[in-house]
């Protein structure tokens, strides 16, 4: 009896001691852009250890139960049936670990179950990464689940005496509630969560605390196909908090243009965060032409990005419509084809819409979505040379697409008015860009694109078709770089600025505002409703009272407004930037938003 309690004590602290090195693995393999020392190291272990061990008696239970099995029938069967469960668990966890730390560096958050989402599409998946790169990996994960599966001892089998058998029933039987105790993190209402292990006031330290199994587990509770009810407050106090935030008409509005039906095309800078801006980050040598293109076009300075990965971005741009922190309403049909959409307001004026972009449309169900929202015509990877299309991982390069928007603005002709949407691609992983001007290869592709774009602006200036023109230039999203993360306020501080003849002069924007302020401004601009954009406003209206500007990303809120800067973190529960006056009563502004539009997305398309 005596060793198969040894055997499960030994099981058990293998597993934790996994867990353990698997932290100083992440630290270490996430190193860059990241500064901690010995005790850093030892914090995140003693703090990410009451998940550990709650974690890892989950796995304990199948080595138990067969333990207590064999109390009463020691057969090889359960010998073979405990292999074959270690096996897997080595393979999950080594899958889990090798994932966490390859993933972390390129989306700054742990693993978690949106990664299943673009397992759909392998190819675009794998497209920030090199060959090399994958097969280092597989190397890696081979060895660590061989590690780890070596680990695990023997399980004892062998013929027991009767007394000895209801005794060890029994013990087992006691055992259970203490095993359901600790699994569930003790007998108070609050069950074992990831903001138990926060406790800094870096992302990375907290991060790296994480259980990244747990992580990834408790996450397939929140879909990212679907909207989780954030349920933070009494619907009184919410609407209490809504009142006023989005003004839904134009009042008196400040015209920035010459003409109120301009042929319109809105380019999506991919990952443009103002890090790599003169205005904003202070970098004169990486994107030199926008620094330049600033003063000379209407440029909203306090311009902040809503969300943190592409689908949601524009979705956000296009829609007006705030994004969640662990929900694409882009990959969900169902509700996003009810909402609004620049595309379809203008197609209602009777402009011709396209969109052009170099990669996979159909990624992300990017071509379902903008279909819904009114693109008629789309230029993408499949319309080029199989050399234009091999020209980069994730498609057709900048220039070359650039060059295609060119082509498409020298056909716009006098009778007819035009809308296009473009999405760039280059300045993404694997920063695989044809030019080398800069050492780092990050402002590199940066610049790469800042090239196109001048390129093209030098071309188009040219044509007669620019008198009448709106470029409108914006990220989909901002960039972790520079040591700035999703707790700096600089973060999602990105630029957004109007060129083309159809502008009356240079400007410069001061108010706080948002990408999902887009639709209500420009359409403002042109005297169009734009009521249906509930969480658009008007930058330029004379309503527009309240400057502020909210972003989500996994899984926590920002919120900046005249008072200061503040974020707050879902899974900890708590503020952890806290740079306003008011940051508590910033953050439920954020939390209602929030609220809102979880109510809001989930009720459309339902019937009462």
């Amino acid at each position: 009896m005596a060793a198969r309690v040894i055997y499960l004590v030994k099981t058990y602290l293998w597993t934790v001691m996994i867990f353990i090195i698997a932290k100083v693995g992440f630290m270490v393999g996430c190193r860059e852009g990241h500064t901690f020392g010995v005790g850093d190291v030892l914090e995140v272990i003693s703090h990410g250890l009451t998940l550990d061990l709650s974690t890892a008696l989950y796995f304990l239970i199948v080595p138990f139960l067969l333990t207590v099995v064999s109390l009463w029938w020691p057969h090889r069967v359960l010998t073979a049936i405990s292999r074959g469960y270690f096996v897997l668990i080595a393979i999950a966890f080594a899958l889990a670990f090798v994932a966490d730390t390859s993933l972390y560096p390129f989306w700054n958050y742990k693993l978690d179950s949106s990664c299943l989402q673009y397992l759909t599409t392998p190819t675009e998946a794998m497209a920030s990464v090199s060959t090399g790169y994958l097969l280092a990996r597989l190397v890696i994960l081979a060895v660590v689940a061989l590690l780890i599966y070596l680990g695990y001892v023997r399980p004892p089998m062998y013929f027991t005496p009767t007394r000895h058998r209801l005794a060890g029933t029994v013990g087992a039987l006691v055992c259970i509630p203490l095993i359901v105790i600790g699994v569930r993190g003790g007998l108070s209402e609050s069950t074992t969560n990831i903001g138990q292990v926060y406790y800094s006031q870096t992302a990375f330290l907290n991060h790296s605390a994480v259980n990244p199994v747990f992580n990834f587990l408790s996450s397939l509770e929140h879909d990212a196909s679907q909207v989780p009810d954030y349920a933070f407050m009494e619907d009184s106090e919410r609407a209490r908090l809504m009142a006023g935030l989005y003004p839904t008409e134009s009042v008196a509005v400040d015209s920035v243009l010459r003409s109120e039906r301009p042929d319109i095309i809105v380019i999506l800078l991919e990952s443009c965060g103002g890090i790599f801006t003169e205005d904003i980050g202070g970098r004169k040598d990486i994107m030199p032409n926008l620094n330049r293109l600033v003063g000379e076009g209407v440029y909203f300075a306090h311009f902040h990005a809503n969300s943190y990965r592409t689908d949601r971005g524009t979705l956000c741009t296009w829609s007006g419509y705030p994004s969640f922190p662990r929900s694409s309403l882009m990959k969900i049909p169902a509700k996003s084809r009810f909402l609004p959409g620049i595309a379809k307001s203008l197609l209602q004026e009777g402009y011709k819409t396209s969109y052009l972009y170099g990669g996979d449309i159909n990624f992300t169900n990017m071509r379902s979505y903008l279909v819904t929202i009114g693109f008629e015509r789309f230029i993408w990877m499949k319309d080029y040379s199989a050399e234009e299309q091999n020209s980069a991982k994730w498609g057709v390069r900048d220039d070359i697409t650039f060059s295609t928007l060119y082509d498409e603005v020298t056909k716009f002709d006098a009778n007819n008015h035009y809308l296009i949407g473009y999405s760039t691609l280059s300045s993404h992983e694997p920063w695989d860009v044809p030019t080398h001007r800069l050492k780092d290869e990050i402002p590199n592709a940066f610049n790469y694109l800042d090239g196109c774009l001048g390129e093209f602006i030098s071309k188009v200036r040219q044509t007669p078709q620019w008198d009448n023109l709106l470029i409108v230039l914006l990220p989909d999203h901002g960039y972790t770089y520079f040591g700035v993360d999703e707790d700096h306020e600089e973060h999602d501080h990105v630029p957004m600025l109007w060129l083309g003849g159809a502008i009356k002069e240079p400007r410069r924007i001061e108010q706080i505002c948002n990408q999902t302020d887009l639709p209500a401004t420009l359409l403002g601009q042109m005297g169009i409703a734009h009521d249906d954009y509930m969480f658009s406003r008007d930058v330029l209206s004379s309503n527009y009272r309240y400057p502020f500007a909210t972003h989500t990303y996994n899984n926590g809120i920002t919120m900046k407004d005249s008072t200061g800067f503040a974020v707050y973190d879902l899974n900890a529960n708590r503020l952890i930037v806290d740079k306003s006056t008011d940051g508590k009563q910033l953050i439920r502004k954020g939390m209602a938003i929030l609220q809102t539009a979880s109510e809001h997305i989930n009720q459309l398309g339902t019937t009462k």
